[in-house]
């Protein structure tokens, strides 16, 4: 597919440009403007280039476009049926935001049937930005603040761990919380079918969950489905041996992957990156010495490759942990049936944002993109919205602190940060 020229090239630059400003960001390639070809028309892409980062409605995207709000707003349910953005209600407000690449519409884009999208023609593309080329893959973990998790496996965590395990951490307790959950085609198997790569693992078990979901189900992108339903697919990802890899937030998880070690784009590029992004759960296996025969079933079944096995004093084979590797999935505790593998509590454990609003900021403090996320669209801040985020900077750890200081140099926000200091001394 060739570039297109002039005018359409320049909007697809800017909507580039536009997405890159984000914190998960959308670096500079031909591939991702091919993506955007196939997925935008040209004037969408120059609409949705303008519009600000953060949630809008029909009457701010009308003045912004210079049309009437019902013009915005057919054009904002386009978008929406295309996966393009999401739709909900924000305070008794219909709202749009734009979906970010990553789990966001590269997904969406592959999870429809309705040959609204070539697949074919996209898997290729996708495969090129982001498993061959190295540049979005920073971009998007090139943060202390990851856009996902792992989630253990839940029947691996020991008796005594279970009661202090927090909600967040549990799949099962996002589906019993869900105010909606969808099911979706796997993006990543999905994906390699098409490049004649894919594994036998199955394909329709993709979980998205609450606003997220509601729109997804409301367009005809994913299918909706009961608690029940989504608890049989889980059990049967768990029992399949793949890893729970989902929104790496505390409130409101949008989606949980169920992933293989070979097409999970979230594993691969773990591996490729060198073992680092901070996507690990709050536990890690032990191998218990004396009950290991060194069969060698969970150096199989490992997605991340940390298990070998190794020779004890005795000379017997037993398995060997790699922790820094391994990221805490339970997959081997799960697949071992000689009870040799058990999942310890981690002392430190890793911090998850509160929803995606936190995450957003302190992924923008990462990255050096706060000022975009502040001052791209200021005149669409609530009170309420502002009030939180200026309570995220004042509660943040000195080295984020000075970073977020650095990119706004705002007096205020100084101001703000010694009266709350002068105020602790007080205390």
């Amino acid at each position: 597919m060739g570039h297109k020229k002039g005018h359409e090239m320049n909007s697809y630059l800017k909507l580039q440009q536009r997405l890159d400003k984000a914190p998960q960001g959308a670096p500079l390639s031909k591939s991702l403007f091919e993506i955007l070809q196939v997925l935008f028309t040209d004037e969408e892409a120059e609409l949705v280039s303008i519009l600000p980062i953060n949630f809008i409605t029909k009457e701010k995207a009308a003045k912004i476009w210079k049309k009437t709000p019902d013009e915005a707003e057919q054009i904002l349910d386009t978008l929406a049926s295309k996966g393009l953005m999401l739709d909900g209600c924000q305070e008794e407000m219909r709202t749009y935001i734009l979906a970010p690449p990553m789990a966001g519409f590269f997904e969406f884009s592959l999870m429809r049937t309705d040959g609204k999208f070539d697949r074919k023609i996209l898997s290729e593309l996708y495969y090129q930005y982001i498993t061959k080329e190295d540049d979005f893959l920073f971009a998007i973990f090139d943060s202390q603040t990851p856009i996902d998790r792992v989630f253990v496996q839940e029947e691996t965590i020991k008796e005594e761990d279970y009661s202090i395990v927090l909600d967040y951490e549990r799949a099962t307790q996002v589906i019993e919380t869900a105010s909606c959950i969808t099911v979706g085609t796997c993006y990543c198997r999905h994906k390699m079918e098409h490049l004649g790569k894919a594994c036998d693992q199955p394909q329709e078990v993709c979980l998205t969950f609450n606003g997220a979901a509601k729109s997804l189900s409301n367009h005809g992108i994913a299918k909706e489905i009961s608690k029940e339903e989504a608890r049989k697919i889980l059990d049967q990802c768990v029992d399949a041996g793949l890893v729970q890899i989902g929104d790496n937030v505390r409130e409101s998880v949008a989606w949980i992957c169920n992933c293989c070690g070979c097409c999970c784009e979230a594993i691969v590029a773990y591996k490729r990156l060198g073992f680092s992004p901070g996507i690990y759960s709050n536990f890690t296996p032990e191998i218990i010495s004396e009950n290991c025969s060194g069969c060698g079933i969970c150096i199989k079944k490992c997605p991340v490759d940390a298990i070998t096995l190794t020779t004890d004093t005795a000379n017997r084979k037993i398995a060997k942990i790699n922790y820094d590797r391994c990221f805490g999935c339970g997959v081997c505790a799960k697949s071992c049936n000689k009870d040799a593998i058990q999942m310890n509590r981690r002392k430190d454990l890793m911090h998850t944002p509160k929803d995606a609003f936190d995450r957003g900021v302190h992924m923008a403090i990462d990255k050096g993109k706060l000022q975009n996320l502040l001052f791209d669209n200021q005149h669409l801040w609530t009170h309420k919205m502002l009030q939180r985020f200026i309570g995220i900077l004042l509660n943040l750890d000195p080295i984020k602190a000075k970073l977020a200081d650095r990119q706004l140099q705002s007096k205020f926000i100084l101001f703000a940060r010694r009266m709350q200091r002068f105020r602790k001394t007080k205390l």
